[in-house]
């Protein structure tokens, strides 16, 4: 008989770190031997409600300003080892962080205020979305720009934020911005791209780091990648922080040519942000994806045409494996861009795509947000990055481990399929996907197909994953469209 496991709980006074540090430590103890569960996180309601569904709530009432440390493993020497190896990634955190300060500054006002007038122009908030606007609030009034990586934020807190900073002449990235390079200087999920004369507005981070990536390729660089937030497109927040956004890069001396990526942004405010880039000197190019304009490669390729490059032969690894006949496709994604424009251009040659995310949500079948099964039969593309599927767990280009689940779900039902599945590179992502998805795919034995964004200067080392996965038998590509229309040649030789 199994003994069941056991557990370590604690609660920590006077520790905080970002939620993307804290995501990886959980997730590297997490892949300990004997390790059963991990959740280090500071202690929200939230998190602390996430703790209680693992079997590992705290005993003593909890605040949010501490931080919860809670393990469960097979054995006490896995627990031991488990949770001595939280306080040495915690450890290398503070030292890395330079001296300590007597008196620690527990806000972004704060820290300012210590700061000289002249010192950084750039604040990075990332905590929880409760606790975002009011210190996204004190940089914009000490007449800072802000990066807001935390989500939850209210979307009318969102406008009130980017109107305020906009009367400040500072910039509001975010919320939820995931990526950003400003004077080549990567914040968040980004990659090791080359400096150049173009920049990027962005209200959308995968979608950046494709288009940068492929520019890169090409051997153009860019200037800034200014993330402005997934909904600043909307209908609600107007674009906002994209006005502003063009506007910066508009005086910029060092930026010759602005690539817009967004998400299928509202039409009319799509008009609104056309009509002003139509007035501005420095020539602006739209990559907002459309059911007229679905192709983030075919953007880029634009572009370069513009400004006299040559397109080169974007990367790949093309495999030989077939698809079996009434193959369906079943997309595995971690960035929400990149999923909608594998449903764009898949929707008009397949017809129902079902998804999470649907483009359509009056019309298009829909998925359960919270918990999307792609072992349901038909076209299904996830996208694993939502804010549905990462409330209290670390992104899927961190932690594999759903997307990993959600394929052997397929493998399993029988029903015959072709698999696409987005692998990003870059600061922040996992230091090596291969490692997983490349066993898992050969496990599967489905004919595979990987959207692979990243650079040869990535941490990770494109070619390096390319040829992992490659010899897993997965078709591989730099540009997730024609990874896409792979998949769809694939399925239309298995008709």
């Amino acid at each position: 008989m199994t003994a069941p496991p056991v557990r370590h709980v604690s609660l920590r006074s006077g520790v905080y770190a970002d939620s993307v540090r804290l995501m990886q430590v959980s997730r590297d103890v997490g892949a300990r031997k004997g390790v059963t569960a991990v959740l280090v996180a500071m202690a929200t309601p939230l998190n602390l409600e996430l703790a209680a569904g693992m079997g590992l709530a705290p005993a003593e009432g909890a605040s949010p300003d501490q931080l919860l440390v809670a393990v469960s493993a097979a054995d006490d020497d896995a627990l031991a080892a488990a949770v001595a190896a939280v306080d040495a990634a915690l450890a290398a955190r503070e030292r890395t962080a330079g001296p300590a300060q007597a008196v620690p500054l527990c806000t972004i006002g704060a820290g300012l205020d210590a700061l000289p007038t002249d010192g950084p122009a750039l604040a990075i908030v990332s905590v929880p979305g409760p606790y975002a606007v009011a210190e996204a609030a004190d940089a914009i009034a000490a007449g800072r720009s802000v990066l807001v990586f935390s989500d939850g934020v209210p979307v009318e807190s969102e406008v009130a934020l980017k109107r305020a900073a906009h009367d400040a002449g500072v910039l509001v990235m975010g919320p939820d911005c995931g990526t950003a390079i400003v004077s080549g200087l990567a914040l968040g999920f980004a990659n090791v791209v080359r400096r150049g004369p173009v920049g990027l507005v962005a209200a959308s981070g995968t979608g950046a780091q494709q288009v940068s990536c492929l520019l890169d390729t090409a051997g153009v660089g860019v200037s800034h990648v200014l993330g402005v937030g997934g909904r600043d497109l909307s209908e609600a927040v107007g674009g906002l922080a994209t006005l502003d956004a063009l506007a910066l890069l508009d005086a910029d001396p060092a930026t010759e040519r602005v690539l817009l990526v967004s998400k299928p942004p509202a039409p009319s405010v799509a008009v609104a942000v056309a009509e002003v880039a139509a007035e501005l000197s420095v020539p602006v190019r739209s990559a907002a994806l459309s059911a007229e304009s679905p192709d983030l490669t075919a953007a880029v390729e634009s572009l370069l045409r513009d400004t006299g490059v040559a397109v080169p032969e974007w990367p790949s690894r093309p495999a030989a494996r077939q698809a079996a006949p009434g193959a369906v496709l079943k997309g595995l994604y971690a960035g929400g861009t990149l999923a909608d424009e594998a449903m764009l251009i898949a929707a008009p040659v397949l017809g129902d795509v079902r998804s999470n995310t649907p483009l359509r949500p009056e019309l298009d079948a829909a998925l359960d947000p919270s918990a999307p099964d792609l072992s349901v039969p038909g076209h299904v593309v996830v996208d694993f990055g939502d804010d549905a599927l990462t409330a209290g767990r670390a992104h899927p280009m961190i932690d594999p481990t759903l997307r990993l689940e959600a394929l052997a779900r397929i493998a399993a039902s029988g029903e015959p399929a072709v698999v696409l599945v987005d692998v990003v590179l870059g600061h922040g992502a996992d230091p090596d996907p291969a490692a997983t998805l490349a066993p898992a795919l050969r496990a599967a034995g489905l004919p595979a197909v990987v959207a692979l964004v990243g650079t040869e200067a990535d941490p990770q080392c494109w070619s390096r994953q390319a040829d992992a996965l490659a010899a897993a038998g997965a078709a591989v590509f730099a540009s997730n469209a024609q990874a896409i229309r792979h998949a769809l040649d694939l399925l239309g030789a298995a008709r």
